[in-house]
């Protein structure tokens, strides 16, 4: 039976459960408490056979019926993930963007700077062969490490297959978490152990957060013991980021970008961008045209510290809190990080991170 029928059965019983909920108001809990139960039991039927349904697909990327068995295993559906999931709705466009500073005293402060420092102190041969080999700068593979996960202590406690599952099933975001689900089981077909699949509520896992997707494409092992692993090898992880940022587009030599500082009176109508952005709208509609590092000199822009990048490199101008306060000049690498999470605060707070940890 097509899912599409199936999820309209489910929902007209369930609407007809909450019918019959309501009368029982008057009649007392014993009546309710049977038509919980009838929900829940609609519910797992449902799920059970939407997971049935999936088996095709998994057998088509090569899982095999004796790991699509061991994958669906005594799952069931999750509430609280649903919950969670419906509670993350996107952020109107027109809503107020808040100010970067409180965010940034908060994701870059002297613990997770010196954190940093001491991974990036223990790990100077291995920082340095992965940028060698991908043009990665070694700081900003250490400041994801640190933002995703405080470098590797919170790296969530959900049972991956019974999110994925529970967040396809529930239908909201059936596109982006179905093909996640399949991805974990072709991870389970490639050797990675069921007990290591734990991660957050929406399915990212291992110190670099990476949804199951991702680890198929970019993970990489670094310290030679035969498999990708995130969850407990720093090296392993570190070079998985790299692969990750060289395969978005990550240019060698170039930096993220710099504060910089505007000239009384700038006529900020000069370089706003007439492009509306495809996705992340909230996010590109802050950035200005691209101009050259030396176009924003004539401009009479000024670094905050430090001298100018080479006059050649593309940037766009940023100002998160807004005019009079510190602003950015952005390269293509910093378009990379957004790569990563489509956020200005995220990506500004990984580059500042990034410089801190390298200094």
């Amino acid at each position: 039976m097509p899912a599409s029928i199936r999820a309209v059965r489910l929902r007209i019983l369930l609407r007809l459960v909450s019918v019959i909920a309501l009368g029982a108001l008057a009649i007392g809990p014993g009546y309710c408490q049977s038509s919980t139960s009838t929900v829940g039991s609609a519910t797992e039927t449902g799920f059970a056979t939407y997971l049935q349904g999936l088996r095709p697909r998994a057998q088509a990327l090569g899982v095999s019926d004796a790991t699509f068995e061991r994958a669906i295993a005594g799952l069931t559906f999750n509430p609280r993930v649903a919950a969670l999931d419906r509670g993350n709705m996107p952020t109107a466009d027109d809503a107020p963007i808040p100010d970067f500073e409180p965010y940034r005293r908060q994701h870059i402060d002297a613990s997770k700077i010196a954190r940093g420092r001491a991974v990036y102190e223990a790990n100077r041969a291995l920082l340095r062969g992965i940028e060698r080999d991908t043009g990665v700068p070694e700081e900003i593979m250490v400041a994801i490490f640190g933002h995703e996960t405080n470098y590797g202590t919170i790296t969530g406690d959900f049972d991956l297959l019974r999110s994925l599952a529970t967040l396809a099933y529930e239908g909201r975001r059936r596109a982006l978490f179905e093909p996640e689900l399949l991805s974990v089981m072709v991870m389970m077909q490639r050797g990675v152990p069921r007990e290591r699949l734990i991660g957050s509520y929406a399915g990212a896992f291992g110190y670099p957060q990476f949804l199951p997707s991702v680890y198929l494409r970019d993970a990489r092992d670094a310290d030679g013991d035969g498999q990708p692993n995130i969850w407990s090898s720093q090296a392993d992880a570190l070079a998985s980021i790299a692969n990750y940022f060289q395969r978005a587009g990550w240019r060698k030599g170039e930096p993220w970008g710099i504060a910089v500082r505007l000239p009384d009176g700038f006529d900020r109508s000069r370089i706003a961008s007439p492009i509306v952005a495809p996705r992340c709208k909230r996010v590109f509609g802050r950035h200005s045209r691209w101009r050259s590092m030396a176009e924003w000199q004539a401009m009479g822009i000024t670094p905050s510290k430090g001298i100018w990048p080479d006059g050649k490199i593309q940037a766009t101008l940023l100002e998160p809190d807004g005019p009079g306060k510190t602003a950015y000049l952005l390269t293509g690498n910093y378009r990379a990080i957004l790569d990563y999470n489509c956020s200005n605060f995220y990506a500004l707070s990984v580059g500042l991170l990034a410089d801190e940890v390298r200094q």
